[in-house]
């Protein structure tokens, strides 16, 4: 991808990729977009679990940082921004009795009004602090969405809801790397400093080159590989509840928020303007 495009894409208000996203013009991931604004995890589920499920966040900090949690059948999530979440994620994942069943780009024909939306942090938000450091993101210089991966990472339950953590990852120069960790570590809200370092055979990823969520990795000789808590977890979670319905995000296809990004992060700076 060209620097100029690069640009364009971080230049990006929060309010105009969500505007773009609802007009139906912008399916893509949203790595890269509207620099300076946190981005969220999506899951959407029947009111009945939602204490489960809060409870699972809250014992899993890391993975499922919480930002904002709706009201039960409310599509809003003023806190974050004008959003309605029926519209404002590019693709939705839908899962019906634990199986993915369907994507689709709009809840509006399948919402209730018993589903409740909990909105959780993602690395995106802390990307934009380590490029502003002139340190290369690969998936981003590529147009690729982040590599995920499932682990042998467990998780703690809650009620129903439990499995093992899934992990971003991203590859850079050593000279490049402990900066990358220092400055996400700022973040805790975007899941902070990585889980894991080094080979990723020590927490059971077996092909690095075949994620199981987003893209191929761009991978450097001699690169050091760094490895994320990642708000894709839940998906797993939620498959092993089992849930008559339950809704997320399809990874990398992120909830843009008007949250300032550095809210997540380092204290004294000034939020973007939406």
């Amino acid at each position: 991808m060209s620097t100029e495009s690069v640009a364009a894409k971080a230049s990006m208000s929060a309010s105009e990729v969500r505007q773009m996203i609802r007009e139906g013009s912008l399916r893509v991931p949203t790595t890269g977009f509207a620099e300076g604004f946190m981005q969220a995890n999506l899951v959407i589920l029947p009111e009945r679990h939602a204490s489960d499920f809060r409870l699972f966040c809250e014992r899993n900090a890391k993975s499922c940082p919480l930002l904002g949690i709706g009201k039960p059948g409310d599509p809003g999530l003023p806190e974050l921004g004008s959003i309605d979440i029926r519209t404002d994620v590019a693709r939705y994942r839908v899962y019906r009795s634990g199986e993915h069943t369907e994507t689709i780009a709009n809840l509006s024909d399948i919402w209730r009004d018993d589903l409740v939306t909990f909105a959780l942090g993602c690395s995106f938000s802390f990307e934009s602090a380590i490029l502003r450091a002139g340190i290369d993101i690969r998936h981003i210089s590529a147009n690729r969405n982040v590599a995920m991966y499932a682990t042998n990472l467990p998780t703690n339950p809650a009620g129903p809801f439990a499995g093992s953590m899934v992990v971003s990852m991203r590859a850079f120069r050593p000279a490049d790397a402990i900066q990358a960790i220092i400055l996400s570590d700022r973040y805790p809200l975007a899941h902070g400093a990585p889980v894991h370092i080094g080979d990723p055979a020590d927490i059971g990823i077996k092909d690095i080159s075949r994620p199981d969520y987003g893209d191929p990795p761009v991978i450097e000789p001699g690169d050091i590989l760094g490895f994320w808590a990642c708000g894709v977890t839940p998906q797993l979670a939620l498959q092993q509840a089992k849930l008559d319905l339950a809704i997320t995000h399809e990874p990398g296809f992120m909830l843009v928020t008007d949250l300032p990004a550095d809210l997540a992060g380092p204290p004294g700076k000034e939020a973007p303007r939406n």
